[in-house]
């Protein structure tokens, strides 16, 4: 079984900043890609940022783009995602995401991201 458990949601108003993170456990192997989406109220989940195995390669949705860094720490079976510069429209619940296990998609539970004054 495979556990992913993310941390660093919370309130935050708008310009500010969070740090998101999440770890996987359990029976997890050859982990490929790691990521995180989010899902607004209303709206369908949709990417954030996702990088590569070696972490040399990111892909970065345009909404965040320049605002948002996503980084990993193979030997700790981490995803981090800096969120800078935050609005209104960042308000989420965001998601952890890792494809792992030759093939597998697992996600955290989410976490909740409110940007508001």
């Amino acid at each position: 079984q495979v556990q992913l458990v993310e941390s660093g949601g919370g309130l935050v108003q708008p310009g500010g900043s969070l740090r998101l993170s999440c770890a996987a456990s359990g029976s997890i192997f050859n982990i490929n890609a790691m990521g995180w989406y989010r899902q607004a109220p209303g709206k369908q989940r949709e990417l954030v940022a996702l990088i590569s195995s070696g972490g040399d390669t990111t892909n970065v949705a345009d909404p965040v783009k320049g605002r948002f860094t996503i980084s990993r720490d193979n030997a700790k079976n981490t995803v981090s995602l800096q969120m800078n510069s935050l609005k209104p429209e960042d308000t989420a619940v965001y998601y952890c995401y890792i494809l792992a296990n030759f093939g597998s998609n697992y996600w955290g539970q989410g976490t909740q991201v409110t940007v508001s004054s």
